[in-house]
């Protein structure tokens, strides 16, 4: 996943094509497809279902995506098992099946530059993710790991058909969420913010905090600082980092604070640091630039 993840266009997309088709928002499933129920450990997901089946699905049950193509061997190897783990898992976290080939916006959404690729879903945001083939015990090692951070968080699996569904969207959470589309964005932080002081567990509100912050900063830069910030400007540095950052090229705008780091010392370096691991906070921890820049950190601060 190269940069941030906007997982919100396949929403719109989605609506845009249920629209189109005149159709309900769950759609049947191809032939020889999974049914797609709530009680299913496999489902297939497409561009037009992905906002229901995983980002919807996902307040309640951790969704594993995975992201594969026909042509792709690999991923006749690593499908099979991850279903036949899905199966075995108890409804403690579903498999959500994506063909790249045929779902564009999905993989657009995600960055997906090859397959397979394999990408948690909890409460609306991706939380970890591998590509390639892996052995089974270290899938299950990477999902435990992901279940006992968020397992807290999540209300469970889908309630059986005929059964009632569990209760509704948190009220804050919609108030807020009604913020941000009215364009409040200081009110919609604020309302975000006091969900995640007073439910420490709720990933949702915490990551949304996180990137309102960091949008809010960033946009508050003239982006002509990526040019003019003079290298011994603390402050200019950290600005030009925000701007290469919203502008989707975090690489370089973790350079520029590592650089910051190795040539200042005592507060102003503390500072750079300090930013710098909260910049980490926006990604998922296993991104390959995140891994290189915390290396680079530390071989900077020892």
């Amino acid at each position: 996943m190269s940069g941030a993840v906007d997982l919100s266009v396949l929403a719109e997309r989605a609506d845009a094509q249920r629209r189109a088709a005149n159709a309900p928002a769950s759609q049947a499933p191809a032939d020889g497809a999974p049914a797609g129920g709530a009680a299913d450990a496999v489902i297939d997901v497409t561009d037009a279902t992905f906002q229901t089946e995983v980002i919807d699905r996902s307040a309640r049950q951790l969704v594993v995506v995975d992201l594969w193509a026909t042509w792709c061997g690999p991923c006749k190897q690593l499908s099979p098992l991850l279903e036949s783990m899905a199966q075995a898992a108890g409804g403690q976290w579903v498999l959500a099946k994506v063909d790249v080939d045929a779902n564009p916006g999905i993989a657009q959404a995600f960055g997906v530059q090859s397959v397979p690729m394999v990408v948690a879903i909890a409460a609306g945001q991706p939380v970890a993710a591998f590509n390639g083939v892996q052995p089974q015990a270290q899938i299950q090692g990477w999902l435990d790991e992901i279940l006992a951070k968020v397992g807290g968080a999540l209300t469970g699996a889908p309630a059986p058909e005929g059964q009632p569904e569990e209760p509704e969207e948190d009220p804050r959470m919609v108030a807020a969420e009604e913020l941000l589309n009215s364009g409040d964005i200081d009110g919609a932080l604020a309302a975000y913010r006091a969900v995640a002081e007073a439910e420490p567990n709720n990933l949702e509100a915490a990551s949304v905090v996180r990137n309102l912050e960091f949008v809010n900063r960033a946009q508050g830069h003239d982006p002509g600082i990526v040019e003019t910030a003079a290298p011994g400007d603390v402050d200019a540095q950290l600005a030009a980092a925000d701007v290469l950052l919203l502008g989707q090229r975090p690489e370089e705008a973790f350079e520029r604070i590592l650089a910051t780091v190795r040539t200042t010392t005592g507060d102003d370096r503390d500072r750079a640091r300090t930013r710098l691991l909260e910049l980490f906070e926006l990604f998922d921890p296993a991104e390959p630039f995140v891994v290189s820049a915390r290396r680079k950190l530390a071989a900077a601060l020892y």
